[in-house]
């Protein structure tokens, strides 16, 4: 855990959210996949394997940019670059 922490604490907070606006809004039309996908998910109609692979794909980047944020803003231990 700590090494992934770490990991974190390394990646650029630029190159993080470049990745959460593009991969984790594309394609942008008609609408965000993970957008659709949350709706499916909100609706119980989250079912296909390829679906959930989706929501996968296209979350991962918000998760991690939201556990950046977090380390940065010092939640949860130690701050970055502390």
């Amino acid at each position: 855990m700590r090494a992934l922490l770490g990991w974190i604490d390394r990646l650029p907070l630029g190159l993080v959210l470049i990745v959460a606006l593009t991969l984790g809004l594309a394609p942008f039309v008609p609408e965000p996949h993970l957008w659709e996908k949350l709706k499916l998910l909100a609706a119980g109609r989250l079912t296909r394997p390829i679906d959930v692979f989706d929501l996968l794909l296209h979350g991962l980047p918000w998760l991690l940019l939201i556990a950046k944020l977090a380390r940065m803003a010092g939640v949860g231990g130690k701050a970055h670059g502390g």
